[in-house]
């Protein structure tokens, strides 16, 4: 099997012999195999997600995983007596992720075989390598930020977010999110994120521009550019760091080379807003601003979201826009954002 490291993003957990000794149905007092709850909560630092493909009874189940104090680490658990493979995809589906991103850890090889005849992309572990699971390439992220570690209760806030949508209109469940959006320039410490954030996001961002770390901490200590980071919360929780700008500072305008924002927050203002704080800090330079455009198979929101913001279009240079805002009329930050800016002011000269 060719490696994959770090490329897994949810372990799909089997329960009887698998994480726990014993079958629970047939009256054995259960208990977590050696290591297990260890390697539960190593994988959930790194912001590997769990859940559960389980023949079982759901409700004796999640007795069980209450008395063992493991139930708040799984998430969407597949608990009933369908095809383990049925189980896998409808994980994938509800995280949003690609089977790719998916292990299956089960103690019965024919289990295991299943679900690797149905989707061969989904990397299946035998129970029995439990103890050597950490140290498993696929499950160790090229970079653990401070974002990794609360993954597992994003995602839970998400869950919890899109129950209170589906029964509000959006602009009503837009403000009862109490969105507080906070943008300061990048840290040392938001460089993992930030470079995950390059790598990751290919549908939000205005060019397609990756960076590694290296030319992160660079660009961040320049006189003539400004990085700047974008993290979110509401009253469910937070977001984490989830968008980002890249200025370049010249004498008669400035250059936004990069414009991201994470998928996960496309509905929540968080671009448009983003844009906004940088056109007003041009303006406060008394430079208009522009940006570059390079169009992908993924990326037309953001040329749309220029557009709405106030863009023109001055140049074309091999089917590649550069577009202008000349600061007359810059669409306000919606009501819904409360914007809290800890950047340093916009006081800099290009170099």
């Amino acid at each position: 099997m060719t490696e994959r490291a770090g490329t897994i993003k949810c372990v799909v957990w089997d329960l009887d012999r698998t994480l726990w000794n014993g079958v629970l149905l047939e009256g054995d007092d259960v208990r977590l195999r050696d290591g297990a709850e260890a390697v539960l909560r190593g994988l959930d630092e790194r912001g590997i997600l769990h859940s559960i493909a389980s023949r079982n009874d759901l409700a004796t189940t999640e007795t069980k995983l209450r008395e063992l104090g493991i139930d708040g680490f799984f998430l969407y658990p597949q608990i009933s007596w369908g095809a383990k493979s049925a189980a896998v995809a409808a994980i994938a589906r509800s995280l949003n992720i690609g089977t790719d991103a998916l292990a299956f850890v089960d103690d019965d090889p024919f289990e295991r075989d299943e679900v690797a005849a149905s989707m061969p992309e989904v990397l299946c572990i035998d129970a029995g390598e439990l103890d050597a699971m950490l140290e498993r390439p696929e499950l160790k992220p090229h970079r653990i930020t401070d974002d990794s570690g609360r993954r597992r209760a994003m995602v839970q806030a998400e869950i919890a977010r899109s129950a209170s949508e589906e029964s509000m209109a959006p602009a009503e469940f837009l403000a009862s999110l109490q969105m507080i959006l906070t943008i300061s320039d990048a840290g040392e410490e938001d460089l993992a994120r930030v470079e995950e954030l390059t790598v990751r996001t290919n549908q939000l961002n205005s060019t397609g521009y990756t960076y590694t770390h290296e030319e992160l901490d660079d660009l961040r200590q320049s006189a003539g550019h400004r990085l700047v980071v974008a993290g979110l919360d509401d009253r469910y929780g937070t977001y984490g760091k989830v968008g980002l700008a890249l200025v370049e500072l010249h004498d008669d305008h400035w250059l936004l080379r990069v414009l991201l924002i994470s998928c996960r927050v496309m509905a929540r203002g968080v671009g448009p807003s983003l844009l906004t704080y940088v056109l007003e800090e041009g303006a406060r330079t008394g430079v208009p601003v522009r940006a570059e455009f390079i169009r992908t198979d993924r990326n037309r929101p953001m040329y749309l979201m220029f557009k709405m913001a106030g863009f023109r279009e001055i140049d074309r240079t091999d089917d590649v826009p550069l577009l202008e805002h000349d600061l007359s009329n810059i669409v306000p930050i919606p009501a819904y954002v409360d914007l809290r800016v800890e950047a340093e002011p916009s006081q800099r000269s290009s170099s």
